[in-house]
């Protein structure tokens, strides 16, 4: 799975709306209002290297109010959920 931190300046006077929009594109996976120089942050978690021009450029650059974005593609992920489960893995209780 190959994932993409995508920083999104909108116009802001329709943060929700276009947060929304762009949760419902298929391939993104969480969407996140936030502070600083972007209004939101999505996730998009796709199969191939190619998906990410079908999700990022292709579909949530037109969501209308999407002014400017700037992807981060991730190398590893590291997550203490992650870690938790796999401790857990063959535990019986």
């Amino acid at each position: 799975m190959i994932t993409a931190i995508v920083l999104i300046k909108t116009s802001v006077d329709r943060i929700p709306e276009i947060a929304e929009a762009i949760a419902a594109l298929e391939g993104v996976s969480e969407v996140y209002s936030v502070t600083g120089s972007y209004n939101l942050v999505a996730m998009v978690r796709v199969r191939r290297h190619d998906d990410l021009a079908e999700v990022i450029p292709g579909r949530l650059n037109k969501v209308p109010g999407v002014l400017d974005t700037q992807t981060q593609i991730a190398f590893r992920t590291y997550s203490q959920h992650d870690l938790e489960a796999a401790f857990a893995l063959g535990l019986d209780e």
